[in-house]
């Protein structure tokens, strides 16, 4: 039999604790996070074991890596004890990017399908699709936005492998809305619009360039994509020194090749709707790639070769 050790167990909210939380639970030695939650689950009553938070006992911190070891944590080896939480109903990190992506690509197709009831009083003097349909310009914009999230949608599906398996079911609609609203209603809104800027047949040189790094952008981006899923076995959380195209220059050139796409879209499309989607994407990336920083140099030490940018060169 596997030896266990004891572990008493804590409500972290005792305003809203967990009703038929046990005092203690035993572990087996190796038992994982994750092992933890199933067991504290199970006796609790709880069916999905992810709604289970576990936190150190003594910093307070989320036990974010489920792979490991309950023993090897600071805390929990000093006290024998663990902080619990009910988080919530869950739902799976991957169906919620599947949920995100669709957003842009179903009302990238509705705005053009409805032009005629939306635009006819406005100040664009729309008359009908024959006299003012969409330009070469603005079906080239419709191709470069599906196709971006058609990306993002087979990547989420088939290539990207994370360290989490859930996250409150309640937070889908706030991480969705920026995708929803402005990547989707507000750049259909206006690239789509007779006689804006993108209401043109004839491609300048500017257009050629922002395609350019359209390309260049999106073709990078999925290889950066490609090689960061293959440092991480399936289901696991480990982590690995990124080696790949960019990755010498900053922490996250997945970032960074986005960015360089989406300036294509901005040189093609000339709308600021699409200037506020990734200026306002490039808050959550710089928050993100500066965690990863930090994260790879706690994991990897002087074996790490620390980036003084972390997702645009000189920048940031």
């Amino acid at each position: 039999m596997a030896n266990t050790f004891k572990v008493k167990l804590t409500n972290r909210n005792p305003k809203r604790p967990i009703k038929g939380l046990p005092a203690f639970v035993d572990l087996a030695d190796d038992a994982t996070v994750e092992d933890a939650k199933i067991v504290i689950a199970r006796q609790a009553g709880i069916k999905d074991f992810n709604r289970i938070g576990v936190y150190d006992p003594v910093s307070k911190e989320t036990l974010k890596n489920r792979k490991a070891r309950v023993r090897d944590e600071a805390g929990v080896a000093k006290t024998a004890e663990l902080v619990v939480k009910d988080l919530g109903p869950q739902i799976a990190w991957r169906t919620v990017y599947l949920v995100e992506y669709l957003g842009p690509i179903l009302f990238h197709i509705l705005i053009p399908f409805i032009r005629p009831y939306i635009y006819v009083f406005s100040p664009f003097a729309y008359k009908n699709e024959m006299e003012t349909p969409l330009t070469r310009v603005q079906w080239l914009l419709f191709g470069l936005f599906h196709l971006h999230f058609l990306k993002r949608e087979y990547e989420t599906a088939f290539v990207h492998k994370f360290s989490a398996n859930t996250m409150p079911a309640r937070n889908i609609v706030r991480n969705s809305a920026f995708y929803w609203l402005i990547a989707g209603l507000l750049c259909a809104l206006d690239i789509y619009a007779p006689n804006n800027l993108a209401a043109r047949d004839e491609l300048s040189l500017l257009d050629y360039v922002g395609l350019a790094m359209y390309a260049v952008g999106e073709t990078c981006n999925w290889m950066v994509h490609q090689h960061l899923a293959s440092l991480r076995k399936p289901g696991g959380t480990e982590r690995a020194i990124p080696n790949c195209v960019g990755s010498s220059l900053v922490t996250s050139p997945n970032y960074m090749f986005e960015v360089l796409a989406w300036t294509g879209v901005i040189l093609i499309s000339r709308s600021w709707t699409v200037v506020v989607f990734i200026c306002t994407g490039i808050v959550f990336m710089r928050s993100w790639s500066r965690d990863k920083e930090k994260a790879l140099r706690a994991a990897f030490g002087d074996r790490y070769k620390k980036k003084r940018y972390t997702m645009l060169p000189g920048l940031i």
